[in-house]
């Protein structure tokens, strides 16, 4: 006698069972972890340039065996949802997925990854195992018929035209091959894929922030000079018509960006003399950065530079040469400034009623003052005043800012104001000037900064030089981080420069123009002007305190080896980016050899960089053939950019030798041909 099967009903302990039940039901079963590039969970946004691609990748995986398909989302902060496939990297595994998003303008964007089960793909991956294993697959051939059927009712449009052509392939199909042959065809894969309904789909929990730049902001030329010194007599003041004057030169060095220290009024109260003196004298012109006098405050331009219709002049004239001017945003006031009588609030008094100067130990500032960000009078009054010192220099046309001190100056202050500056013209970019801790300098990338001076200046060894290289290519710096390798600044007389004579520079302008897209330095560099105040890295006769004519035409020069350096980086992409760069193998401690190349390998420059000012240097290196899909014993044409000269390389090891005279070499090799 048979039995009888008998059927359990569970019932739920309670209402909050079947709630619990049916909420973690809910939940997704696919899951998306790491996404890259994020920088502290998204809370930041990346930095990207506008018409290049952004990587991004995440790990995605779900329970079971079924197939996954995967999308980034994209979108500007006002425009619709964008979405492009990613695919599952191979022959990695480890369930990593990539995919890409080109962002077509400057401004701030977001992306979202989502997956979801592709019944599709895992239909058709189990139906051509079976197939090429000989398993009979007439019901599986019905189960995917079944899934076009059900796709089919819930699209309209072309998909719908193209799935219903489909439809009746499988039906006029001579046989289970032929439906096989069907079902595997490459076009079936497509108009299945459009017509998705993207079952069990997950989608990161958060956008990712992403701020989208301008070429500029990753591949730029600076050239800093003081307005004041363009003259030809250390008694006349320079004038933004001198300026003027010296233009094609500078546009001949291949220099985009011409940057000014402040040309606002100075004051006169503790004016500094000549070397920093204490007790300036009456022709004394003092610090630039001693903003403010009776004749106006960071709004005013000094009136001995000029009024404004020369600076508008003279930013046209600029544009003209292909060149921006860029400013500096120093928030220090002389106590001569306007704002101490209108605004007394705005800064800390001590209790004698006297207001303390600067200072950053071992240096004083006696001829300048801090404002007080925090001060009770100082919230909003202070912070929209100094944005809209901004917004009206960025109403002159200047659309590039180099920050003075930026880390000493509250991170919540720097965040509102380049977001609400950008929020109008995404296109302008500032600069931080901050020699300071690591985790500061990434900090100030993070909220808003486009690029930022380095260590660079205080690199020197080859292993010096490798790892910070190496740092700046990596995450997070990558994400949050865009150096500018200012070779010299009137602050710093780098110590290598102060005894390396002409071959120092030359290693220093080679180190700087091909490891950075962007690149920078201060006036008398192409003269190897590196005299210093005994034992300090600080130039005697500091032109900060005086003017400092010069004759460009002096012998020893560096000019035309400059504009080679700026010619080559403009004709060659993959120079014009601090990314990509790697470091191979030569045999000796004091050459360094390295490579940039496209992603294509399109273009493809080795570097190589003697680090002696001294002595000559040879080495045998190695050219990493197999990165360029080569094998080892390969032939590979080179081009000297510096020189023209051209010549092929057999096999991986090959020797260099580096003079003084000429201290690096920079040789563009033909990848196509092999």
């Amino acid at each position: 006698m048979a039995r009888k099967s008998k059927t359990t009903t569970v019932e739920p302990r309670s209402a909050g069972d079947s709630e619990e039940v049916l909420h973690a039901a809910a939940a997704p079963r696919i899951a998306i972890e790491s996404v890259q590039p994020a920088l502290n969970g998204g809370r930041f946004p990346i930095k990207a340039i506008a018409g290049q691609p952004v990587e991004v990748s995440a790990a995605i995986f779900a329970d079971g065996h079924d197939v996954l398909a995967a999308a980034v989302r994209w979108r500007d902060l006002e425009g619709a949802w964008h979405r492009e496939p990613m695919s599952l990297v191979r022959p990695l595994g480890n369930d990593l997925w990539s995919g890409q998003f080109v962002p077509e303008n400057p401004g701030r964007y977001m992306f979202e990854i989502e997956a979801w089960w592709d019944l599709f793909g895992t239909f058709r991956d189990e139906l051509y195992k079976k197939h090429h294993a000989g398993v009979p697959v007439g019901l599986e051939l019905e189960e995917g018929r079944r899934l076009v059927a059900s796709v089919l009712e819930q699209v309209s449009g072309d998909t719908r035209a193209e799935l219903e052509h489909l439809y009746t392939r499988l039906q006029q199909a001579d046989g289970d091959s032929d439906r096989v042959a069907v079902m595997l065809d490459g076009k079936t894969r497509k108009v299945m894929a459009d017509a998705d309904t993207r079952p069990h789909l997950a989608r990161t929990e958060i956008g990712y922030p992403v701020e989208v730049d301008r070429q500029k902001a990753l591949f730029s030329s600076w050239y800093e000079l003081f307005p004041r010194s363009e003259t030809d007599d250390p008694r006349r003041h320079g004038t933004f018509a001198d300026v003027h004057r010296r233009l094609p030169m500078i546009r001949d060095m291949g220099f985009d960006v011409l940057y000014f220290p402040p040309i606002h009024p100075i004051g006169k109260a503790h004016r500094k003399g000549r070397n920093n003196t204490l007790d300036a004298g009456p022709d004394d012109v003092g610090s630039p950065y001693a903003i403010g006098s009776p004749e106006g405050g960071h709004e005013a331009i000094h009136p001995e530079l000029g009024s404004f219709e020369d600076f508008r002049a003279l930013r046209d004239a600029a544009a003209d040469y292909g060149m921006e001017i860029a400013l500096d945003f120093a928030i220090q006031c002389s106590p001569d400034h306007p704002w101490l009588k209108e605004h007394p609030g705005w800064f800390s008094w001590r209790p004698d009623g006297s207001i303390r100067y600067a200072e950053n130990p071992p240096k004083k500032y006696q001829d300048i003052v801090n404002v007080d960000f925090y001060a009770e009078d100082a919230i909003p009054s202070l912070w929209l005043a100094l944005r809209d010192v901004v917004e009206h220099w960025v109403e002159q046309g200047v659309r590039i800012f180099r920050v003075d001190n930026p880390h000493t100056k509250p991170f919540p202050f720097w965040e509102w104001l380049i977001a609400d500056i950008r929020s109008r013209d995404p296109g302008v970019l500032f600069l931080a000037e901050a020699f300071t801790r690591p985790a500061v300098m990434s900090r100030l990338g993070k909220l808003g900064f486009n690029q930022s001076y380095t260590y660079f200046t205080w690199r020197h060894t080859k292993a010096e030089l490798t790892e910070y290289f190496t740092q700046l290519n990596e995450p997070p710096l990558r994400y949050s981080f865009r150096p500018n390798f200012f070779v010299n600044t009137p602050d710093i007389n780098p110590t290598f420069l102060q005894s390396s004579g002409r071959p120092g520079f030359l290693i220093r302008a080679a180190l700087a123009t091909l490891g950075s897209g962007s690149w920078g330095m201060y006036s008398g560099f192409e003269l190897c002007e590196g005299e210093p105040v005994p034992g300090k890295e600080e130039y005697l006769n500091s032109e900060k305190y005086e003017l400092r004519p010069r004759n460009y035409a002096a012998a020893g020069n560096i000019i035309y080896e400059i504009a080679q350096l700026n010619r080559i980086r403009r004709e060659n992409p993959a120079l014009q980016t601090h990314l990509g760069l790697e470091f191979h193998p030569i045999h000796n401690e004091r050459l360094l050899f390295f490579s940039k190349r496209t992603q294509d390998n399109s273009n493809v420059v080795f570097g190589a960089i003697n680090l002696d000012p001294f002595e000559a240097h040879e080495g045998h290196f190695e050219l990493p053939l197999w990165k360029l899909g080569m094998p080892d014993d390969a032939a590979l044409d080179a081009e000297d950019l510096m020189t023209g000269h051209r010549w092929t390389w057999y096999g991986k090891h090959q020797w260099t030798r580096l003079e003084p005279g000429m201290p690096f070499g920079i040789w563009r090799v033909d990848v196509g041909r092999h």
